[in-house]
């Protein structure tokens, strides 16, 4: 029963038909196919359990406080700062491009946005001061991915509300990852750009009274990501209603800086609406495909099939990764989520692992799907903001970056403390 599953899904996701579409055609044929009863009839009960979350309001809440932090010009005075505290290293602008993004990415909750916001902000540099335009824009697609990673991040509510997982707990647990997987692109960028110089362009040097005054740019996005995490760890508010009082105060940003108008805000709550409605369709085709699977016994036999094979809880989680890598190459990344979690969730978890540190390996694995060509999305957002050349500079410059990645999945499974660390210390 599960080829015949996978082969249909395949089919479908290759004729370009829209990812909730698929999802539900394909519970349909799984229905007709392999149930006896006519599950089309709790198609509404499950429409409602699935969407019925008061969780669910934090994602329109925190993609609003993207859009508006996006039109704000946070992220050029942000990159700005940047710029002067890490030109010095080899590489010069490339460290700015990943910092900038880590910075951006504790208040966006989207690689997406991320990737657009600081390519806008960097690209034009790359070719005035003569840099490599393949790892520069490498390094801001590569940048982008860590909007999931870092809290608030959209992709960590979606995985956190299919597997019954804290949300709160899976925040905290993105945080060090997610610095140490930044600090490992700037690593990457510079052992690059050591052994061969022309890649790193012009570096320019700023005195220590520039950087220290250039430090005041970075408060509002340090003071938004502290005022959301803090007021979730605190115990002053849910994940909800911290998404909330975040979007508040970058609308009080925006009326700071002169940029809050009755357009900026049509434009931000347009955008929000459409992501929005993307990814409730997405969920609930999930939900629904998940109770057919579940109904007709195909997660039961490939829970079957993964302990009949006898590779223990170590080879099963290696031939996760491996599948995972490999359908990050074409299935896009929201959408590998909702249609691998429903069914590899219950087997990995039922070997024991811990779901907030499967979680943080699961959203590194997805963020790895961002970069690898011919889907990778962030590298179409930064090849659109470059505006010339081919994609394939753009994917040439990703593959030291989805180096690093790897290197980061190995020490997660290695060190699964890299994750649980700040979740126990919260406990």
């Amino acid at each position: 029963m599960i080829f015949p599953v996978l082969g249909v899904l395949l089919v479908l996701l290759l004729s370009s038909i829209p990812v909730a579409a698929t999802l539900m055609a394909l519970a349909v044929f799984i229905d007709e196919a392999f149930s006896a009863f006519p599950l089309q009839r709790a198609l509404g009960e499950v429409v409602w359990s699935a969407s019925d979350s008061f969780l669910l309001i934090a994602i329109p809440l925190f993609i609003l406080l993207g859009e508006v932090l996006v039109r704000t010009g946070i992220a050029r005075s942000t990159y700005r700062t940047l710029e002067m505290w890490l030109s010095w290293l080899p590489g010069g602008l490339l460290h700015a491009n990943i910092g900038t993004a880590t910075f951006f990415s504790a208040t966006s909750g989207s690689s997406v946005a991320t990737a657009a916001t600081v390519g806008t902000v960097a690209m034009p540099q790359a070719r005035a001061l003569g840099y490599d335009e393949r790892l520069f824009a490498g390094s801001i697609a590569a940048g982008g991915t860590l909007g999931i990673m870092i809290p608030p991040s959209i992709n960590l509510i979606v995985y956190g509300f299919l597997t019954e997982t804290s949300i709160p707990r899976l925040f905290m647990a993105g945080i060090l990852p997610g610095v140490l997987l930044a600090a490992l692109f700037m690593m990457a960028t510079a052992a690059l750009c050591a052994v061969f110089p022309k890649l790193g362009g012009e570096r320019r040097r700023y005195g220590w009274g520039e950087r220290i005054r250039g430090l005041v740019f970075l408060v509002p996005v340090l003071a938004l990501f502290f005022l959301i995490i803090g007021s979730i760890y605190a115990g002053w508010a849910t994940p909800t209603e911290a998404a909330a009082v975040g979007v508040v105060a970058a609308l009080a940003l925006a009326a700071l800086s002169g940029r809050l108008s009755w357009a900026m805000l049509i434009d931000a709550l347009e955008g929000t609406m459409r992501t929005t409605a993307m990814i409730m369709l997405i969920i609930v085709a999930s939900y629904f495909l998940n109770f057919c699977l579940s109904s007709a016994g195909v997660t039961r036999q490939l829970t079957d099939l993964v302990e009949s094979a006898g590779l223990g809880p170590t080879g099963t989680l290696l031939l996760v990764v491996a599948v995972y890598l490999v359908l990050g190459f074409f299935v896009e990344t929201l959408s590998l989520m909702v249609i691998t979690i429903p069914v590899v969730a219950p087997v990995v978890l039922g070997l024991g692992y811990d779901p907030v540190w499967f979680g943080i390996l699961l959203i590194l694995m997805i963020e790895m799907a961002l970069i690898t060509p011919p889907v990778g999305l962030n590298l179409y957002v930064v090849q659109g903001v470059r505006g010339h050349g081919s994609i394939d500079d753009v994917m040439v410059g990703a593959v030291p970056y989805v180096a690093a990645m790897l290197v980061m999945a190995a020490l997660l499974i290695l060190l699964p403390d890299i994750a649980l660390l700040l979740p126990r210390a919260m406990n």
